[in-house]
């Protein structure tokens, strides 16, 4: 992709409610899809096709010679796309176990840096860890092979090679997947016309047709999300958008995320307001549906009411979080922005009502589509370490109390909102102060 371009995803949504024979036509594709996946996942995903992987023919060549499209009687179109969504799942997989395995190689002090630097030489080279995990002799392209014959002179290469074998035990699975309403389809597949789009099924030469409610065509391969209790599909569709660039963005602005507030600027100033009120709405009624729901569980109500009320309500504070960045990113012009990297949420809190409404934060999305925003718009993001962010003083860098949303300092005598300190510190360290948090 060309360095002014950046990738965001579309929606395309059907304007008139899916036939339930159309439905089920494209339920069998999905379901069809998930088979795959699961193959691959199970004959695949061990440690012994760690070498058939990267980049993937191999695994392509045996699934066509194994005669399990002709089973299914799926098209190619359908098989292909499976077996590579598959192999993109197993190597993100294995990324994570390496990470995992790289991190607590890093915390153990038993090692020594001779140990830890051989360790993670056979983490980052592929062969070689491949060639660890099945017992074989480690063979590497010239330049690698004296890189290797010198760290493994100063180690007990089987003691290592036995640990890293636990970790992996221990660290890595094998994928599945129940999912049976989503596929991908490829530029073949499909054809838009009649202010919507015809869609490939497994009978030859039969297509069903959707109606959408936009005119827009596109060339590329789409994911279709099914929706079957709500008679409705979803088209994400990835494209290519040119990055604007502005010549008066040029502040520098650190913000606090909130739960009722959105963004609090350094400056003082808030963004998404109502935010609160939309998700404790969201939240509240979410957590009276489900009780009511298990209250009821003997009866078997329908859920088709209350996905279909859950959408709405989703995609209404969706958009409030949209209009709101799109708001912040017009009224403050920023070069750079400064955000907290979000830890994990914890458990535990003050009531089971509060902990249900934080369970339901949209703070994922909002730093993804603030993420997302500033890539279209050429705005820098900087992350900074939130550890006692909030308890500092922005002024003189004393620990402050917080009462009824303000922040005091008693040592300098500084006093402001708890979310404006919050972000002036954000920005004084994403700047650089000095101080290794």
């Amino acid at each position: 992709m060309a360095a002014d371009k950046v990738c965001k995803t579309v929606h395309q949504y059907n304007s008139e409610p899916v036939a339930c024979e159309d439905m089920q036509k494209l339920i069998y594709i999905a379901e069809d899809y998930r088979k795959v996946k699961n193959y691959v996942y199970a004959r695949f995903g061990g440690i012994g096709s760690l070498s058939k992987i990267y980049p993937g023919y191999t695994v392509q060549n045996e699934m066509t010679g194994s005669g399990y499209r002709e089973t299914l009687g799926m098209p190619s179109v359908y098989f292909y796309l499976a077996i590579f969504d598959a192999l993109a799942d197993i190597k993100s997989q294995w990324t994570r176990t390496k990470s995992k395995s790289m991190k607590l190689v890093n915390k153990n002090k038993s090692f020594t840096e001779d140990e830890k630097h051989y360790l993670r030489f056979v983490l980052k080279v592929n062969n070689a860890f491949d060639a660890v995990l099945n017992r074989k002799p480690i063979e590497l392209a010239a330049k690698l092979m004296k890189q290797y014959r010198e760290l493994v002179e100063r180690v007990d290469a089987e003691k290592l090679h036995r640990y890293l074998c636990r970790q992996v035990r221990k660290n890595h699975m094998k994928l599945h997947t129940d999912a049976a309403d989503v596929f991908a389809i490829a530029e073949r597949a499909y054809r838009y016309d009649d202010h919507g789009i015809y869609i490939s099924i497994k009978e030859k030469r039969k297509r069903i047709y959707i109606p959408l409610t936009d005119n827009n065509r596109y060339k590329c391969q789409l994911r279709i999300k099914l929706y079957p209790q709500e008679d409705r599909v979803e088209i994400k569709v990835p494209v290519n958008v040119t990055v604007r660039r502005h010549a008066d963005y040029s502040n520098q602005v650190g913000v606090a995320i909130g739960f009722y507030t959105m963004l609090t600027t350094d400056e003082g100033r808030g963004y998404g307001e109502e935010l609160g009120r939309y998700q404790t709405e969201y939240s509240d009624w979410v957590q009276e549906q489900t009780r009511r729901y298990r209250k009821n569980k003997g009866d078997n109500p329908g859920r088709k009411k209350y996905y279909a009320k859950k959408r709405r309500l989703e995609e209404q504070l969706h958009s409030y979080i949209n209009q709101e960045l799109n708001r912040f990113l017009t009224a403050e012009k920023p070069k750079t922005v400064y955000i907290v990297k979000l830890p994990k949420p914890q458990a535990g809190g003050y009531s089971k009502k509060i902990n249900y409404s934080v369970s339901l934060w949209q703070r994922g999305y909002i730093r993804k589509r603030l993420t997302q925003k500033c890539k279209e718009q050429s705005i820098e993001i900087v992350e900074v370490i939130g550890k006692g962010i909030s308890d500092e003083c922005s002024r003189c860098g004393g620990i402050g109390k917080k009462a009824e949303g303000n922040f005091i300092c008693p040592i300098c005598g500084y006093q402001t909102e708890e979310k404006r300190n919050t972000a002036q510190n954000v920005k004084k360290r994403g700047q650089g102060d000095g101080i290794v948090y």
